[in-house]
């Protein structure tokens, strides 16, 4: 009865995804003035569950309800792909394409900071889709209610707020699902003002950019269980002074990513700070690692002092990564033929797939989907790309690459129609128009 009405009033008018807000049965204690102890909330939200269910489904109720809902969808179609935003999880979730969030979070710097740890510890159990509401859902302070707790009462107005927004945009821009959301006050980028509008605006256009990147990311996810929001020691469990590091992690193979998780400019109220350091520390495991933004190679297995001014979220990328970019965009696909620019981080071998498919539909559960396997070879310094496998409606024929090099200047042009291609740093650096066997030989 549920699906059939979410599926006459919702699906078949034609929506795209869902949104399934609180798949918690019931919040008995979402009330009064002082926040009760944990297991006083335990045992009041469960006294209240037990008057509707069997104690031993409350935990999963959040697990069949997804199920539901996407078995409802695959039954009618399979030409459009589950995405359900779901306030609440359970082992096993995600294989019903849900993305769960943190839920309901108040505007305070505190929360910013712990929302890191809670988010990397949710994928650390297997569930790979996670956010939460940049710039929280709640901004205001309410007294009478303890959830209601945020620090800028003006909201938006509040440059303190605005600051606070801006760090958070910053950080949502590497997590698997980027989104704005919450009450108490207006969200859209240019309500903020200068300067805080032209960071917001570059790092929203950052995130269209590494769109290649990250859905090669989702496809791994898909096809190889893969994470790409890493606690640091997913990679580096060797060493022991990344364990406890709750407040930088790995998006992907790539980039090591450090929120700013302290105000630096404004308090509350529009408070002006003064005297506040614009760096933060950022341990840099062993080995070399390239500053983002200007390509600077810095040695790891240090701390080190990285610049945070308000533009500046302290990014690093790993020495031995290929990173796919594409476009400034509007929206996903505007432009699915666009070139893809390979920046290579050279320094150690490295290894990159490209993986495309159709964008929709679940073909790609029958071998529907493109791979093309990339390689940097430091001893020979050359990029190889490699044969592209497989196929799917709508793949373009020719792909453009331009081909990069972190710390050189020039740029090399492949026009790749899926036969191998190998490039060497000269003919990168000597701005080559590079054609690969399928269509002739090298033109210069």
């Amino acid at each position: 009865m549920y699906w059939k009405q979410a599926d006459d009033g919702l699906f078949s008018h034609g929506i795209d995804a869902w949104w399934c807000d609180c798949t918690e049965p019931f919040e008995a204690d979402w009330k009064g003035a002082v926040k009760p102890e944990p297991e006083l909330r335990m045992l009041t939200n469960t006294a209240e569950s037990k008057l509707y269910l069997d104690p031993e489904y409350i935990n999963a109720y959040s697990l069949l309800h997804s199920k539901g809902i996407y078995e409802g969808q695959r039954s009618v179609t399979a030409s459009k792909r589950v995405v359900n935003l779901t306030r609440s999880a359970f082992a096993g979730q995600h294989r019903y394409g849900t993305i769960t969030w943190s839920g309901d979070i108040s505007a305070n710097w505190e929360t910013l900071r712990k929302q890191i740890a809670d988010g990397l510890n949710f994928c650390m159990t297997g569930s790979p889709y996670w956010t939460l509401d940049i710039g929280a859902f709640f901004v205001h302070n309410k007294p009478d209610l303890w959830f209601w707790n945020g620090d800028f009462n003006e909201g938006v107005a509040d440059l303190g707020y605005r600051e606070l927004y801006v760090r958070w945009f910053q950080w949502g821009a590497f997590l698997p699902m980027f989104r704005s959301h919450g009450t108490d006050t207006p969200r859209e980028v240019w309500r903020f003002g200068e300067p805080f509008y032209d960071t917001l605006v570059k790092y929203l256009k950052l995130r269209y950019r590494l769109i290649p990147y990250i859905y090669s990311l989702a496809g791994a996810v898909a096809h190889q269980s893969y994470t790409m929001f890493r606690a640091l020691a997913f990679d580096y469990r060797e060493d022991t002074r990344v364990h406890n590091i709750d407040d930088q992690f790995m998006f992907g193979p790539a980039f090591l990513v450090a929120p700013v998780t302290t105000a630096m400019y404004y308090g509350p109220g529009s408070c002006k700070l003064h005297n506040v350091s614009k760096f933060r520390n950022v341990y840099l495991p062993a080995g070399e690692w390239y500053e983002y933004w200007s390509d600077e190679r810095i040695e790891g297995g240090k701390t080190i002092e990285a610049k945070a001014d308000l533009e500046t979220l302290p990014l690093y990328v790993r020495a031995g990564s290929i990173i796919p970019v594409g476009p400034d965009l509007q929206f996903a696909d505007e432009l699915p033929s666009a070139p893809i620019r390979l920046k290579v981080y050279p320094g150690k071998d490295a290894e990159f797939t490209l993986y495309e498919d159709e964008g929709d539909t679940y073909n790609y559960e029958t071998g529907s989907y493109s791979l093309i396997e990339m390689h940097w070879c430091e001893a020979e310094r050359t990029l190889t790309i490699g044969r592209r496998s497989g196929s799917f409606d709508g793949m373009p024929d020719e792909r453009e690459f331009l081909v990069e090099i972190a710390g050189k200047a020039g740029q090399c042009i492949v026009f790749y129609r899926g036969d191998p291609v190998v490039v060497r740093e000269d003919q990168v650096e000597n701005a080559v128009l590079f054609l690969d066997s399928s269509m002739g030989k090298e033109d210069g």
